[in-house]
């Protein structure tokens, strides 16, 4: 059967629907899938990768703040409804994936038009713009969260969780040990506790000036710190941080090894991102939740508000993270009670097999329009 996946525009969109693809290739070894994306965005690059073709659409986000501007966005969206119409109709899909983003917007409308069945996929705890004016024309809505119904049909709702990266599963506290202690040069131990500080691949300012304005604390602590800065960032914390890099401190723009990353880590302070919030449940890791204020409709604070109503997590306010951040981690890792508490409470958030649960779905959908 045939399927047209479309969405993207960060990674946050683009891989969800790459695990989809591979799910649906895995449940239906005759599938044939294409992906339709918006010219110029990260999904041009990355769907390719993942051994996809992909078709880019000239759509881009509306410009809310200058009105005027968008007249010739409106052009690049009509422009884009009909080509989007001439590639349902030269392919001819069974079901119509929607990841949110730009292109999803164009090719699900069309589709749907056409009289194609659709699946959306909403990542976050508050729904994206494109997916909430798709909502009717949806067969089916695949969510991350509970409590969507104040965006969505409650009848179209399933509670699937966000697919996450399966080799996460399989790395080991002992092998975490080895790996870090070759790699980075430090002397870490089994019998420390051990931060993990992950700010994405650009970084996060607010995450790194916390760190930085309280490194003498940190070294004061029986502690293991593996600090993850970005690209951006991470040449100034390196100079900054170099009296304690191989000693209790790893600092680096990158990690290779998430699977060890997560592994070693007792507590993780992070971004609240709808895929690293899916990653940490799944993983049961007790975390400290900064969401990035730099988002549409703040939807990194909804994310993180969805565990800490169920005591799952703990959250510090971007404001306010340059000085509590650290002690408030510290305060915790020291605190065996709270790390067992935010741990099992997390751990009941999972929601595993989401990838696979999702392509089931759409097949469902598929098999019905066959009928």
């Amino acid at each position: 059967m045939k399927y047209l996946i479309s969405g993207g525009g960060t990674g946050g969109h683009i891989f969800p629907a790459v695990s989809i693809a591979n799910a649906l290739q895995e449940l239906d070894k005759e599938s044939d899938i294409l992906f339709v994306g918006a010219l110029g965005r990260m999904e041009m690059e990355r769907v390719p990768q993942a051994g996809y073709k992909i078709i880019g659409l000239p759509v881009r986000g509306f410009d809310r703040k200058h009105l005027w501007k968008n007249i010739p966005i409106m052009m690049d969206l009509l422009r884009s409804m009909w080509q989007a119409r001439k590639i349902v109709k030269t392919f001819q899909p069974h079901v119509g994936i929607g990841v949110g983003g730009y292109a999803s917007g164009a090719a699900m409308k069309v589709a749907s038009t056409m009289g194609i069945p659709i699946l959306l996929q909403e990542q976050n705890g508050f729904a994206g713009v494109t997916n909430k004016l798709l909502k009717n024309n949806a067969s089916k809505i695949c969510v991350a969260y509970e409590g969507m119904e104040r965006f969505f049909p409650a009848d179209k709702i399933i509670l699937t969780g966000n697919p996450v990266r399966q080799n996460l599963m399989n790395g080991s506290r002992d092998e975490a040990i080895e790996y870090f202690n070759e790699t980075y040069g430090v002397k870490f131990s089994k019998d420390k506790k051990t931060m993990l500080i992950i700010g994405g691949s650009l970084g996060a300012r607010t995450i790194n000036e916390g760190i930085l304005s309280h490194l003498d604390t940190l070294a004061q602590h029986n502690i293991q710190v593996i600090w993850q800065t970005g690209k951006s960032y991470y040449n100034d914390c390196k100079i900054k941080a170099q009296e304690h890099i191989g000693k209790w401190l790893i600092c680096t723009d990158f990690l290779g090894r998430m699977d060890l990353s997560y592994a070693i880590a007792d507590l993780v302070i992070s971004r609240a991102g709808a895929s690293s919030i899916s990653e940490l449940c799944l993983l049961g890791k007790p975390c400290i939740l900064v969401p990035s204020p730099n988002v549409a409709e703040d939807h990194q604070t909804h994310n993180a508000m969805a565990l800490v109503s169920k005591n799952a997590a703990v959250m510090v306010k971007d404001l306010d993270a340059k000085e509590q951040m650290v002690c408030t981690s510290l305060d915790i890792l020291e605190n065996e009670e709270q790390l067992n508490t935010l741990r099992k409470n997390i751990l009941e958030l999972a929601q595993k097999d989401s990838a696979r649960r999702i392509a089931e779905e759409v097949i469902k959908l598929a098999k019905e329009k066959q009928k």
